[in-house]
Formats: structure tokens, C-alpha cells, sequence
């Protein structure tokens, strides 16, 4: 019997999983998967598990990810009772219920508050650290008067819990104060078989982790209390905003996002002006860098922070190839899409319907553009595909047809598959621009 487990040691998930496989005594074939260098992308890999996370199994074929699912698993597979993970339907209930709360609550109180300060340099969140405290109350009902967060003994809810709970050491976060937590702690740190050498020695993974990282923000910026954060004013209808949030997720870079009320004024306060005197969004301030201009943001962030440049190739012929397609974003298809569209529902006035032509003529260029070719600049995805996607995507709004332009249809359709979160930043962005449109016809 061989079962593969791809991990990280300092991941609080796959300590969970390593914990219950000790407990049912299953012997795991521990495969270190580097997300650093992106093991977790290979295809070898998401033929295993298409979300490409960590913890992931393989028992002899049999694929499934998510600690909780795993846990479960082996303990009805391999456990030699089912002490940890009763069949009778009311404690099992109970256990399920504490499964969940570990996820959607005490653990993501964590990862909440504490992955953006650890990863990202965030300053910490008031609000955040609340939901932490809330988090641990509930926990500490839970145990009053009992030994074991789930019935009378030690269940697979106590062993996921005591991994969620551990990961405060780390960060220097005391639980001291909550009296019932602390004492189940340390029950379980005695009773959990190998815990010591499972989740402590991954916590000291974790807590070298969290150290490079801050000796690496020093290193970068001279001292740990500048910030680590991009921060985008932005609103989530605009398309140069989500051309902006599209290409930060194809690099990896967390954006701190600032909603900017443009009905408010907010783009004309003192504070703002200072940082873009044009008042537009968006505008990103990267650590005390300012910049507007979508175009120029994108690009921007892709030379400062991607770890290739495929988006954007520092080849001179294939840059400028890209570059023209930025301009032709901007001049020829953006453009017209805005007067003929936007604009008269904002001023009140007749569209114009010369606009209409070159909204046809622009359509027409780009479909030229991606004759015989799988992207607009070239034979991969650029920069430039994913902004232009984001000027197509506005014409659905007014159900402009584009059937008569096959090659820009057949781009549109493939393109989105293929940018990342694409659905998550600007189908929603969609969503809330046709809301503003109503809006403005209904004025």
C-alpha cells in the first residue's frame, strides 16, 4: 500500500492530514511539492488535482485534495475504528459542523488577518483581529465544560482544530486568555500520536518561512514598516480598472483595492490630487510611487514584479508590436466605445452615429490583427490581449454583435478560459456596469 501525499511542512493543512494519517496509523509517502517554483502547475500535477492546491493524495490512483476531505477519508478507509470520526449520524453531525467552522471561521480569521501581513507586508487590520477574538470565543464555548471540542474523546474536529489554533503560536497571538482553548491545547498536544514531530516541527517550517520573508521586505526596502502593498483606486465597473486587476493576477500581485466613489467626489479630495492631479481612476500608489493610466499600470506592474516577461517580451520588435496594440486599445477600439455609448447617457445627449463606424472599422482591424494568429500581438498571450479583452467585453453590455468578425469571436471565446480569474474581476465588473448603465437610462 502506497499513499502519496503532496504537501508543505509548514502548511497547517497538510499538518492536519499528517496528524490523522498518524492517528490511524497510515504511513504516507511524503512528496515535497515547491509552489515556489510552481510544481503545483505542472500538468502532471493538475491531472491529479485541477485546482493545484496542497494537501493533495494519491492512493493508488485515487485522487482528492482538501484537508478535511482527506482527513475523512482515511480515517473511514484505514481507521481500525471510527473513534475519530463516529458512523452515528449525531456525533458525526457535530464533527462536520466543527470541520466547517475550522474553515469558513477560525482558520480564514487567520488566513485573513494574518497572509497579507506575512506575505504581502500589509499593515494590520483592526477589524480583522477582531474576527480572530470572535472566532476563539465561539471555540471556547465549545469547550466549556468538556474535554474535546466534538463529545467525550478525541475526534478528527480536535486534531484539524489544534493545527488552526497552533499556527497563532507563530505569529506571537496569546490565547492564554481564553482559558477552555489553552487547556484543550495542551491535552491534545499530549494525546495527538506524533504531534510533536509532526506539527511542531512544521510550525518551526512556518516560522522560517515568516522569517525570510521579513528579512527579504528589509532587505527590499530598508526597514520592515514600509509597506509591501500595491494599492489601486479603482472602481469595479471600469474596464481600465479591470484590465488592471486581470494583469496583476496573471503576475501574482496582490492588489490592496480602494474603492474610489466617483459620485461622491472622492477622485477630486486634497489626498487624491496629490497622488493624480488628473483625478482619474485607476490610479495605483506603489508604496509612495504613483501612477494612473491603465495601460501604464499594466505594464508597469508586469516589468517590476513578473517572473517572466512573456506578457510583456523585452524583445524590441515583439514589444512593439504590443505597444501598437495598447495604442490601438486606447485611440481606435476603447474610444468610440465610450462616445457613442457612455457618453450620452452621461450628458444627456444623441449619440453620435458616425461613432458607429469606427466602433466597425475598429472591429474590423482586430480581426484582421488575429488572422491566422491565436492572440493579438503574436503566438502567445500579452499584455495586450488581456486589456483589448477587457474593451470587447464592454460591447456585450449593449449586445453589440460580433458575429460578423469570426476571428475576434473565436479570441473572445478562447481568451476567456485562459486569463486568470477572469469570471471573479470582470465578469462581475460586467455586471456592475451594466448596473450603472441602467442607471443612467433610467435617469
Amino acid at each position: 500500500m502506497s499513499i502519496d501525499l503532496y504537501y508543505v511542512p509548514g502548511s497547517g493543512p497538510c499538518r492536519s492530514v499528517r496528524l490523522v494519517a498518524a492517528a490511524v496509523g497510515v504511513d504516507l509517502n511524503l512528496k515535497l511539492t515547491n509552489l515556489m517554483a510552481k510544481e503545483q502547475l505542472k500538468p502532471e500535477f493538475l491531472k491529479m488535482n485541477p485546482q493545484h492546491t496542497v494537501p493533495t493524495l494519491d492512493d493508488n490512483g485515487f485522487y482528492l485534495w482538501e484537508s478535511r476531505a482527506i482527513c475523512m477519508y482515511l480515517v473511514e478507509k484505514y481507521g481500525k475504528d471510527d473513534s475519530l470520526y463516529p458512523k452515528d449520524p449525531n456525533q458525526r453531525a457535530l464533527i462536520n459542523q466543527r470541520l466547517y467552522f475550522d474553515m469558513g471561521t477560525l482558520y480564514e480569521a487567520f488566513a485573513q488577518n494574518y497572509y497579507p501581513q506575512l506575505f504581502a507586508g500589509a499593515p494590520e487590520d483592526p477589524e480583522k483581529v477582531s474576527k480572530i477574538h470572535e472566532a476563539l470565543e465561539y471555540l471556547e464555548k465549545f469547550l466549556e465544560n468538556q474535554n474535546y471540542t466534538a463529545g467525550d474523546n478525541l475526534t478528527l474536529a480536535d486534531l484539524v482544530l489544534a493545527v488552526s489554533v497552533s499556527n497563532f503560536e507563530v505569529v506571537d497571538f496569546d490565547i492564554s486568555k481564553y482559558k477552555n482553548t489553552s487547556a484543550w491545547m495542551a491535552r491534545i498536544k499530549s494525546e495527538a500520536p506524533k504531534y510533536e514531530e509532526i506539527n511542531g516541527e512544521g510550525l518551526r517550517a512556518f516560522k522560517e518561512l515568516i522569517d525570510k520573508l521579513k528579512n527579504l521586505r528589509k532587505t527590499m526596502n530598508g526597514h520592515d514598516n514600509l509597506k509591501m502593498v500595491v494599492t489601486l483606486y479603482q472602481i469595479p465597473a471600469s474596464g481600465p480598472c479591470r484590465a488592471v486587476r486581470l494583469v496583476a493576477a496573471s503576475i501574482g500581485v496582490n492588489l490592496e483595492l480602494k474603492v474610489t466613489n466617483l459620485l461622491a467626489k472622492d477622485h477630486y479630495k486634497p489626498e487624491f490630487v496629490k497622488m493624480n492631479p488628473q483625478h482619474t481612476v485607476p490610479t495605483m500608489d506603489d508604496n509612495g510611487f504613483y501612477l494612473w493610466e491603465s495601460r501604464a499600470i499594466c505594464t508597469y506592474l508586469i516589468e517590476k514584479y513578473a517572473k517572466n516577461d512573456s506578457l510583456y517580451p523585452k524583445n524590441p520588435k515583439q514589444r512593439a508590436i504590443v505597444n501598437q496594440r495598447l495604442y490601438f486599445d486606447f485611440g481606435t477600439l476603447y474610444q468610440p466605445f465610450v462616445d457613442y455609448y457612455i457618453l450620452p447617457l452621461l450628458l444627456g445627449k444623441k449619440a453620435d452615429e458616425t461613432k458607429v463606424q469606427q466602433m466597425e472599422q475598429a472591429f474590423k482591424y482586430l480581426d484582421l490583427f488575429l488572422d491566422n494568429e491565436n492572440y493579438v500581438a503574436g503566438k502567445s498571450i500579452t499584455v495586450a490581449d488581456i486589456v483589448i479583452l477587457t474593451s470587447v467585453s464592454n460591447y456585450t453590455i449593449f449586445d453589440y454583435d460580433m458575429s460578423k468578425y469570426p476571428n475576434v469571436t473565436r479570441w473572445f471565446e478562447k481568451l476567456q478560459s485562459e486569463v486568470p480569474k477572469y469570471k471573479e474581476i470582470n465578469e462581475s465588473g460586467l455586471k456592475e456596469y451594466k448596473a450603472f448603465v441602467q442607471f443612467l437610462k433610467n435617469k
